[in-house]
């Protein structure tokens, strides 16, 4: 069954769906980079509270700044920006349709449709996963790399950026000088403070063309530190061959690890979703659960990981289980 909103209710019975009315999804979050990761994480954690008749008026819109986002932009508006999550458990494996996403905007030079709706006083999250090495870190000093073309572009070009930043910031100018109000910057992204990071980022460049609005953005936006974290691979030939086994057309599944976790420092300019009521921690204390993963979750999984190629044990699962 070719996966859309019209067919939702031909789909197998195993196959859990959307309960909501999402033609009364009302927008209230975008987020910039929508791969396997946020569809599989924080879509899904906002899907499980749209289920409970709550949150819909914080339905996210897909975006992205780069030219390959076009073909994730065509697959999902193709299926009406659903997704089926696919979880992979050693007992076996489940399916899911999620819906909180309800449109993707066009990628396109000068980032005008993004700006656009950023600039909309009803968006008043604008998170991120646009990887580690996306927040422009200079290698050397750690610090914000004001040198790299791409700065250099938007700093010289505010009206027409290159990058997510650029557009946050060219957003921003038009809501201060409406007195529509700032939003939160979340970074979704697996980088330790990356709340911090991304208000450096998104304030200094600010501060490269207009130093007044980078002095406000730093006083009325928030940038709230988070941690995330599951697996979730890359689609390819075996993740599509498994959706189709679940009797699933979809261009775009995701498949995931039973486990997830997302702690967020509690700190919203506009207003949140009350995430805390689906599992979602908020702690003023981030680091301490980043350190806690590092030194316990990653570092476990290092070492087990270590036996098990002694072993030649192909997966971190098969590893567990091993007598």
């Amino acid at each position: 069954m070719r996966l859309s909103q019209a067919t939702l209710g031909q789909l197998p019975a195993s196959v859990a769906r959307p309960h909501y009315d999402r033609g009364a999804l009302r927008p209230g979050i975008v987020h910039i980079g929508v791969g396997n990761f946020h569809r599989a994480h924080q879509a899904w954690y906002l899907h499980r509270l749209m289920q409970q008749g709550e949150a819909l008026d914080w339905a996210i819109i897909g975006a992205g700044v780069r030219p390959y986002d076009a073909q994730m932009r065509e697959k999902l508006l193709a299926q009406d920006c659903l997704t089926t999550l696919i979880e992979l458990d050693p007992s076996g494996k489940s399916a899911e349709v999620i819906g909180p996403m309800i449109d993707y905007l066009p990628i396109e030079d000068g980032n005008g449709p993004l700006i656009d709706q950023l600039a909309d006083p009803g968006i008043r999250i604008v998170a991120l996963t646009v990887t580690e090495g996306g927040y422009y870190i200079d290698p050397v000093s750690q610090g914000f790399d004001a040198g790299h073309p791409d700065i250099r572009h938007d700093a010289a070009n505010p009206d027409r950026p290159r990058t997510a930043f650029g557009a946050m910031v060219a957003a921003l100018a038009r809501r201060r000088a409406a007195g529509d109000g700032p939003f939160t910057g979340l970074s979704c992204d697996n980088l330790q403070e990356n709340g911090r990071v991304l208000r450096r980022t998104v304030v200094s460049l600010a501060r490269l063309s207009d130093p007044d609005l980078a002095d406000w953005i730093d006083t009325h936006c928030t940038f709230p530190n988070s941690m995330v974290d599951c697996i979730v691979p890359a689609t390819g030939t075996q993740e599509i061959a498994l959706v189709q086994a679940f009797g699933i057309e979809d261009d775009a599944p995701v498949t995931h690890e039973d486990f997830r976790q997302w702690v967020v420092e509690d700190d919203f300019c506009a207003g949140r979703p009350d995430l805390h009521r689906v599992g979602v921690t908020f702690s003023d204390d981030v680091h301490a659960y980043e350190t806690m993963k590092l030194r316990i979750l990653n570092a476990g999984h290092q070492v087990i990981a270590n036996a098990g190629e002694i072993l030649a044990i192909g997966t971190i699962a098969e590893c567990m289980a091993h007598p």
